[in-house]
């Protein structure tokens, strides 16, 4: 980050201040936030998973509070990953798609101007943190130059389709994974990084730090280290075997292409993956607390986007939506609702299950709050710290929006129970918006619209007006 950008933020920031009644009596909180790749809101036994448990998530959940009605940012993992870290929805955001820029290769970068999550505390005083999947491009876009003093992962998300790549970003270097190519598995790079997060919080235990952990599980490609994880799962499912592709020399350059390696048991490998990531969640929460500084610090969980069913992953089968309609790519609840779980011990009461209607780009207000300093004006978010405190004071959203300008073009609107859904915005000229009650019908099965023209109307307006044109995610 540059000194004139970071001069300007903290400007922006000004003094450090909280609201009255929002005021939290603590130091400056660590703050960790932890971001699950393509996991549904079923895939965790706190949310209804039957088949395999995840008892470190659940225990968080225990421990703290549970949302019942959390939004990711988008449907996929850029624009989501975007929405999250400028506070904005993805009517606003600069990244709204996955999209490839021809000039380097690579995916569209955040632009230089961004103001972030990283960025706003930093300016605050806190030593920032990223490890695993960025997924906001390379060169402007970079972690480094978007707030994170330390980054250590994948700057692409592309690449990070690969769990066993030849190295990892390490700040503007990289860092070689000895053994790995593209035919042998030697190092698992989310293992690394899990030891790279875990070495952060040690060495900042002294000062105030965010660690911002994107894992890249349950992503596909699906592969799992063949350990004791894995073992727990084999023989334990009815599996279809997944056949694309083969580790070789002809599928490393193909990444691009989003091939997926051969897979023989893929649901046993997909449970173990989540394991495995429910197992770096509880190595997160014992090193907070070996260290003393569990009341002094806020640990939050979620997802990108919904469900996949990529590389032989079966959504069905396991109930990764729990029930919800929709997968990853879909604007119905099963592609953007997702898991959201967070804990502060004697600030954040134990066990509290709350149905406050939230998204990504409320995190950025939530925060400031919590730090005590001010949202950058960019922000499309409400801070939910009265729910996380147990307050009556709550602020609610008039509505959440989101775009997604692929597959026809999707838009969707959540205006109190009311869900509105187009699809084939921009492909089809005579589409109609989709009207569901997700009060009485929670898994959009029974479209009304044409029985409340006037909430149609409604939310047509708001699909409208509740965002700006994009220059390079066109929405025409």
């Amino acid at each position: 980050m540059s000194k004139l950008k970071y001069l300007a933020i903290v400007l922006l920031l000004g003094a450090c201040k909280a609201t009255t009644k929002e005021k939290v009596s603590h130091k400056k909180p660590n703050i960790i936030y932890i971001l699950a790749d393509d996991l549904g809101i079923g895939d965790l036994s706190v949310y209804g998973q039957q088949k395999f448990k995840t008892p470190n998530i659940d225990a968080l959940a225990k421990s703290g509070i549970k949302f019942t009605q959390h939004y990711s940012g988008a449907a996929v993992c850029a624009p989501s990953r975007s929405s999250l870290m400028t506070g904005q929805h993805t009517g606003h955001t600069p990244i709204r798609g996955n999209k490839e820029d021809k000039i380097s290769g690579g995916q569209i970068p955040l632009p230089a101007n961004s103001i972030t999550i990283g960025e706003m505390l930093k300016g605050a005083g806190y030593t920032t943190g990223m490890f695993g999947k960025w997924g906001l491009g390379f060169g402007e876009g970079d972690p480094n130059k978007q707030g994170f003093d330390e980054f250590y992962g994948y700057n692409d998300q592309k690449l990070a389709h690969r769990y066993y790549p030849p190295y990892l970003n390490h700040n503007q270097g990289v860092d070689s994974l000895k053994g790995n190519d593209w035919t042998n598995t030697v190092i698992y790079a989310q293992d690394k990084i899990q030891e790279k997060a875990l070495e952060f919080i040690e060495q900042n235990k002294d000062k105030p730090f965010f660690a911002y952990v994107p894992l890249v599980l349950p992503h596909a490609e699906l592969i799992s280290p063949k350990d004791s994880i894995l073992q727990k799962y084999i023989g334990k499912f009815d599996e279809v075997p997944y056949k694309d592709h083969p580790y070789s020399s002809d599928y490393g350059p193909n990444i691009i292409e989003y091939k997926y390696c051969t897979q023989e048991i893929p649901y046993a490998v997909f449970a173990s993956m989540v394991d495995r990531m429910d197992v770096y969640v509880g190595q997160i929460v014992a090193k907070v607390k070996a260290l003393g500084l569990e009341e002094n610090t806020i640990i939050m969980f979620t997802s990108d986007n919904g469900a996949h069913d990529a590389g032989g992953a079966n959504p069905e089968y396991f109930n990764s939506t729990a029930g919800l309609r929709g997968i990853k790519r879909d604007l119905y609840e099963g592609g953007i609702r997702a898991p959201f779980v967070a804990t502060w011990t004697n600030t954040i009461k134990p066990g509290v299950v709350t149905n406050h209607v939230s998204a990504f780009w409320d995190v950025m207000p939530t925060l400031a709050d919590i730090v005590g300093v001010e949202t950058p004006k960019q922000s499309d978010g409400i801070s939910f710290l009265p729910t996380l405190l147990s307050q009556n004071n709550q602020k609610q959203h008039e509505y959440l929006y989101w775009e997604y300008n692929i597959k026809g073009g999707r838009k969707a609107v959540r205006l109190g129970k009311w869900k509105g859904v187009i699809y084939k915005a921009i492909s089809n000229p005579k589409a109609k918006i989709e009207l569901y009650d997700l009060e009485n019908d929670e898994f959009e099965t029974t479209n009304i619209a044409n029985q409340h023209p006037e909430i149609v109307a409604k939310i047509q307006q708001i699909m409208t007006e509740a965002r700006s044109e994009s220059n390079i995610f066109k929405f025409q």
